[in-house]
């Protein structure tokens, strides 16, 4: 069962829509990509997203709406940036969090 799901621009404010499952589940919207993670866009095929690790959205290009001044919404171009909604993901059961630290990388606790 697919649901179409509204995300705010962080630098503007605007709306976007995308469609997909409704199980996914969401852990952030960000301004720049996860380090390591995959992104699908929103007009990829619902196969696609569903293996993504989030999508990459760039403001304005999925039809956006946002508050006018008078606080009723409106169609809006949005500012043109990218974001990127971010999927909960699991490795070996473990829940991850976006941006992990380099674990291969030089150790500094003096044990083999």
């Amino acid at each position: 069962m697919t649901v179409t799901v509204s995300y705010t621009c962080p630098n503007c404010g605007a709306l976007t829509y995308v469609e997909r499952r409704a199980d996914l589940a969401d852990k952030s919207v960000t301004t720049t990509p996860q380090a390591g993670w995959e992104y699908a866009t929103p007009d990829d095929d619902l196969e696609s997203i569903e293996s993504a690790d989030g999508i990459a959205f760039r403001c304005g290009e999925n039809g956006n709406e946002g508050e006018g001044e008078d606080g009723a919404e409106e169609s809006v171009d949005g500012c043109g940036r990218p974001f990127y909604l971010n999927f909960v993901r699991f490795e070996h059961g473990v829940e991850l969090e976006p941006d992990p630290p380099t674990y291969d990388g030089p150790r500094f606790d003096f044990r083999p």
